[in-house]
């Protein structure tokens, strides 16, 4: 068993240790669109502000931030919404070597899921991919000026029906999808990484 954990820990040293849990190609995807360690920790520990929290990352990817999470914060449960299914099979495929039992991905729009079922959300811009001249992930799913907006406004209107104490992290976000009553309570990463919590 502590052979095991010795094992489980060598993938968190470092995000180059890390990002080996997946194929070259979204390794090198990395640096524009995975959440990094370090971030993914800070992100975590604010989040878990309660045991047994439910925490949702809109826009989950090949699941770096909730595997990261997950592992840093054993007591409460992480899950990842992302609409590509091939990148939810890489998620579960890293997992396989992790083994983490408190982390679930979705294969849905983000639009279909139901907020009430999540205390707390982590929003590293997903819907960026939209603006024209971004990077993106691949060539799988319709991209469009209008959607960008669309998502933002969606996700906007939802985190205003959610109750106050609950939690937001957003990373390089726009901040447009952010509703009236989430208080910034932290920045940190100059600026990059904010701390949110509805009053």
């Amino acid at each position: 068993m502590e052979i095991f954990k010795n094992e489980i820990k060598h993938w968190f040293k470092s995000d180059e240790q890390f990002n080996q849990l997946y194929p070259i190609d979204i390794q090198l995807l990395a640096s524009w669109h995975w959440t990094p360690l370090h971030v993914a920790r800070k992100v975590a520990q604010f989040l878990a502000a309660e045991k047994n929290a439910s925490i949702l990352d809109i826009g989950s990817g090949v699941g770096k931030f909730c595997l990261i999470a997950a592992h840093y914060e054993p007591n409460v449960h992480f899950y990842g919404v992302e609409q590509r299914q091939h990148l939810i099979d890489y998620a579960e495929k890293a997992n396989e070597t992790l083994q983490l039992n408190n982390v679930t991905f979705l294969c849905k729009n983000f639009k279909d899921i139901d907020f009430k079922n999540f205390d707390h959300f982590y929003y590293f811009n997903s819907f960026y991919e939209n603006l024209e001249g971004t990077s993106k992930i691949d060539d799988s799913i319709d991209y469009s000026t209008a959607l960008f907006h669309s998502y933002s406004l969606y996700l906007m209107r939802q985190l205003a029906l959610k109750p106050a104490g609950t939690r937001l992290a957003t990373y390089h976000s726009s901040e447009s999808e952010i509703p009236l009553g989430f208080h910034l309570v932290k920045a940190d990463l100059d600026e990059q990484l904010k701390f949110w919590v509805k009053i």
